[in-house]
């Protein structure tokens, strides 16, 4: 279905006004309370406060039929932003580096065409999910905990992503594995501080450390098959605070990904091992703390086969696209679809001739608006056709 220019400004009025004012995961008040006074502005129910400050909001064509759950995810970044739009944000430090103010307003454009009866919904129901913290807080795992799957009496799961890295007017949909899990990781590497004259008298974290970095690249380089996805990364190193003393503190932070169950379950063990072995052999003590946050994100191939008709039905299958689709990144829409059936893919956003190609999480970050039409489209057609479905 086209998407009205009446329906794309307000889409677009609602993501600069979330822009302007982004909040990080379980601070969205605010956000909340925009999405819930527009819900309630359409005379539609509502349910709050699910995981601290998500918000659920049933349409029910009153016939029988099964019910299919689409997500937002509504969380900021703590990002300085660096962009001089007219909706930049207001909030020193705070950012929506990544889109959620998009999909949010995508998930609110369907609400009001619901309401305005811009489509109907032939059987069952579709459940607006609009979710707090995906970013490293687990906001999905949350909401799943507080039993909204059973509740709602959920069959299927739908979430989609604009992508900076595929161009406007691209669908990017593959089956089975498409993001990687997510784990965090933090290394203290406790050694003996001294002179940096007389090194002889100590046991340098930092050296230590450093022989850790080198040492955790052998896991992807050897360890893991070369035909498996996976990362090891450290992104912080932080010690000391004089040019002439060795500390006795090293901490390293970083992180592991992968795609593959044996990766996944083998990388924890084999980080440990790696730290332990290095600290041991230069006579210093480590102490490591191991997170897992997000398990891969897996597209059921019926759904991702579903998606892909719909996206063909609308706007041809010229548009769709497995370029630059998987990636290393992680996604806490991987809890739902571990739950139930569904697939998460990526809207096209990228314009470099407007300026938008910056990457996500970036503190220039800024996609073209026109990816919420094509979101919203394929959104709608996606759930339509999920519930006509056998």
């Amino acid at each position: 279905m086209k998407v009205t220019e009446k329906r794309f400004s307000e889409m677009v009025e609602f993501r600069r006004a979330l822009h302007q004012h982004p909040e990080l995961r379980y601070e969205e008040i605010k956000t909340a309370a925009l999405v819930q006074n527009h819900l309630g502005k359409l005379g539609l129910s509502f349910e709050g406060k699910i995981a601290e400050t998500g918000v659920v909001c049933l349409l029910d064509s009153g016939k029988p039929g099964k019910t299919v759950l689409l997500r937002a995810d509504m969380d900021a970044l703590p990002i300085f932003e660096e962009n001089s739009t007219p909706y930049k944000s207001l909030i020193e430090g705070k950012m929506h580096a990544c889109g959620h103010d998009g999909h949010t307003a995508i998930l609110l454009g369907l609400a009001s065409q619901w309401s305005e009866r811009e489509f109907a919904i032939p059987k069952g129901r579709i459940l607006l999910c609009f979710q707090p913290a995906e970013e490293g807080g687990s906001g999905a795992d949350r909401m799943i905990s507080t039993g909204i799957l059973d509740k709602y009496s959920i069959d299927a799961c739908f979430a989609l992503h604009v992508w900076n890295h595929i161009e406007l007017g691209k669908v990017g949909v593959v089956p089975g594995t498409m993001m990687a899990s997510v784990d965090e990781f933090e290394i203290k590497v406790y050694g003996i501080s001294g002179h940096g004259a007389m090194p002889q008298h100590t046991v340098d974290p930092i050296l230590v450390g450093s022989h850790i970095v080198t040492a955790l690249q052998s896991i992807v380089s050897r360890n893991v098959d070369p035909l498996e996805p996976a990362v090891v990364t450290v992104g912080s190193f932080h010690a000391g605070n004089a040019f002439n003393v060795i500390p006795e503190v090293a901490i390293l932070k970083g992180t592991a990904r992968s795609y593959s169950k044996a990766v996944y379950l083998s990388l924890p063990d084999r980080i440990k091992e790696i730290a332990e072995n290095v600290g041991k052999a230069f006579g210093a003590k480590i102490e490591i703390t191991y997170k897992r946050i997000d398990k891969s994100t897996i597209n059921d191939p019926k759904m991702a086969d579903l998606v892909k008709k719909s996206v063909s039905q609308i706007f041809g299958k010229e548009s769709l696209t497995e370029e630059n689709t998987r990636t290393m990144g992680g996604e806490d829409f991987s809890a739902f679809l571990l739950e139930r059936p569904g697939c998460y893919f990526f809207v096209g956003s990228r314009n470099e001739k407007k300026g938008f190609h910056y990457p996500h999480h970036s503190s220039r970050f800024d996609f073209d608006e026109e990816a919420m039409k094509i979101g919203l489209s394929v959104l709608q057609q996606v759930a339509l056709d999920y519930l006509e479905s056998e």
